[in-house]
């Protein structure tokens, strides 16, 4: 079985920092590479692989500023297809711009949809679905009008997110600073349950942090901005805490950091919405509440719960070996 796996060109695969699709594709390429699979990943020049590394992109366009985005992503593309007919299957982790290549090959095509922005995108999707085989990363990602081959949650290496027995007292936030992701409202529950709050992420809206997180910042009001990180101080970040707090103000399709917190043993309040009661079981793992009131009585309810459960939750339904698996049997299936 020889794949075709066609990374996005934001990041690198993996990424240094950010970059979630890039680091799912990542996981995956190498989780399939460890089972015997054939594979080439298809991405920006700069990444890093135990499969086959193939592609003409130089650097990441989020990184570089001289890679035009938009040149870059169809020269990426057609690098790809191009070569179509040397592999048994495309998987496509770059969204819809490669269904326009679609219909121009043969080759079975398999694109996981990392989220389901709005219905604008249907354009690209409902008409190629008699050709593409669709995958959500979530129950709740699913759209509608569209058919799917199969609903297949991420998986994490668990050996890359050592178990934390004791936490602490202070609060984390993990994500993009952005109004979806509720840095705001998890200030909020943190000064409401006089704890302290650690925020790690990339600003994504400048504004937003000027108007709701820069102020909070400093002056003994026990919240600290740490930027984005990785490797271990990222691992340590996730573990070392009373409970994550993701008080999302949109439909969240997955949430890695969700996940890799409760790898380390940190419980989860997390705002009801998206795929958050897929993945986190209330009472159990954390808990699933409606509105910063309702986050800051859970933060004192933390102590109920067993961190050690986070973790084998996660190593039971999460795995990257478990991703890995379910993929190779969708491709099997595609390819017959």
């Amino acid at each position: 079985m020889k794949i075709a796996m066609l990374a996005p060109i934001a990041w690198r695969t993996p990424p240094r920092h950010y970059g979630p699709w890039e680091l799912v594709t990542h996981l995956l390429t190498e989780a399939l590479v460890a089972r015997g699979i054939d594979v080439t990943l298809f991405a920006t020049l700069d990444s890093l692989t135990a499969g086959t590394l193939d592609g003409v992109v130089p650097a990441p366009y989020s990184e570089d500023p001289s890679i035009d985005a938009k040149v870059w992503e169809y020269r990426h593309l057609a690098h790809v297809f191009e070569q179509a007919g040397q592999f048994d299957l495309i998987h496509n982790q770059a969204d819809f711009p490669a269904h326009a290549f679609a219909r121009l090959v043969d080759t079975p095509l398999v694109t996981t949809i990392h989220g389901f922005s709005s219905d604008r995108i249907l354009p690209m999707y409902q008409p190629f679905q008699d050709r593409v085989h669709y995958v959500a990363i979530s129950d709740a990602d699913r759209h509608p009008a569209l058919r799917y081959a199969a609903t297949i949650h991420h998986g994490i290496p668990l050996d890359d997110f050592a178990f934390d027995p004791q936490g602490s007292d202070d609060l984390l936030f993990f994500g993009r600073i952005h109004p979806d992701k509720g840095a705001e409202e998890a200030i909020a529950a943190a000064r409401a349950s006089a704890r302290r709050l650690h925020l790690y992420g990339i600003v994504q809206d400048q504004g937003y942090y000027e108007r709701a997180v820069a102020p909070a910042l400093g002056g003994g009001a026990g919240v600290t901005w740490h930027g984005a990180v990785g490797g271990a101080e990222r691992v340590a970040a996730l573990g070392r805490a009373r409970a994550l707090l993701h008080l999302i103000n949109f439909d969240e399709p997955f949430g890695l950091s969700v996940v890799e917190a409760m790898a380390c043993g940190t419980p989860v309040i997390a705002n009801r919405r998206g795929a958050m009661p897929e993945l986190i079981e209330h009472g159990v793992t954390g808990f699933l509440v409606e509105n910063v009131d309702q986050a800051v009585e859970a933060i004192e309810r933390v102590d109920d719960l067993d961190r050690a459960a986070c973790r084998r939750q996660v190593e039971e339904r999460f795995s990257v070996e478990r991703m890995a698996d379910e993929y190779a049997a969708l491709y099997r299936r595609i390819i017959g």
